[in-house]
């Protein structure tokens, strides 16, 4: 287990992150420093176990799950595998959390719709899963529900990129350092996510007690893999026109994608916060300081 972070802010209660070894683990840890915090890896506890996960639990606190199975296309074939991780996992820990009187963030995902509508979805739209990686992150929301009806956050995102595991930015990049030209599908619409932001807002919903419920936390405004790949480009000093439009079937893969993804924000009003800003000023942001640095530091030009 990752030691506590040094300090605390008076009564706030004490943070407890599983799945601290990820991407958003890394933001997370970034963004509670200073804090009364514990980071929890893979290697750290068996968060399938209830006893594990009760010996690392105190009264009162606040978990924050980011720990999650995201091999999409092979949860096709390990939907069990799937499952327990980001379902039954999930139930554990908030049975544990409950048990202690705490609260907790369960993260979640676009995936766990179907990917039809021609309109932002609504925090409260049916749930539709297209594959076996969205089945197990929508079973993962009902039974944190069910276990925290009034003590859980349910925090949607999308397309999420950042510093600590592989992401479509790096991805693009280290294609532009070997390829003249790279084909990026354009019939699959979404909002890419800076995970720093996201941190800051799981935060943000933290410190206001926000009420119970479900969120959709992704950076505003859309657009497609295409769009996304020739931003990743321009704001990395490379001719977007490399990046040339495709459709999905060209790039068949054994999980279907939901085609559009666009979550809606209506949420935040009721906890008195602003959406999230636009994905490009994040993504800017997130070029600026370096996140990208590694798959750069060869000449991509």
């Amino acid at each position: 287990m990752v030691g506590a972070a040094e300090g605390s802010r008076g009564a706030v209660s004490r943070i407890v992150v599983f799945g601290a070894g990820g991407m958003l683990g890394h933001d997370l840890r970034a963004a509670l420093r200073g804090r009364d915090a514990e980071f929890v890896t893979r290697a750290d506890a068996d968060i399938t176990d209830p006893h594990a996960v009760g010996a690392i639990l105190q009264p009162g606190d606040i978990v924050i799950n980011a720990a999650a199975y995201t091999r999409v296309d092979d949860a096709e074939t390990h939907e069990r595998e799937a499952t327990a991780v980001n379902g039954t996992a999930a139930g554990v820990i908030a049975e544990q959390v409950a048990r202690l009187s705490g609260r907790m963030v369960q993260l979640s995902t676009d995936y766990v719709f179907s990917g039809d509508a021609t309109s932002p979805y609504p925090e409260n739209a049916p749930l539709h899963p297209l594959n076996a990686y969205g089945r197990s992150k929508a079973v993962g929301e009902g039974v944190v529900h069910a276990a925290l009806p009034e003590s859980s956050w349910i925090v949607r995102t999308a397309w999420t990129y950042g510093v600590g595991g592989p992401n479509f930015p790096t991805t693009m990049l280290r294609l532009a350092a070997s390829h003249p030209t790279v084909s990026v599908v354009d019939d699959q619409l979404g909002q890419p996510t800076a995970t720093a932001d996201l941190a800051g807002r799981i935060l943000e919903l933290i410190d206001i007690d926000a009420p119970a419920g479900i969120y959709h936390a992704t950076n505003s405004g859309q657009t497609s893999w295409f769009g996304f790949a020739q931003a990743v480009f321009e704001l990395n000093g490379l001719n977007p026109d490399r990046v040339l439009p495709t459709d999905s079937g060209s790039f068949v893969r054994p999980a279907p994608r939901p085609s559009y993804s666009v979550l809606g924000q209506d949420g935040w009003s009721a906890a008195g916060l602003a959406p999230m800003r636009d994905w490009r000023e994040a993504l800017a942001d997130a070029v600026e300081t370096g996140v990208f640095a590694s798959a750069t530091s060869g000449d991509v030009r």
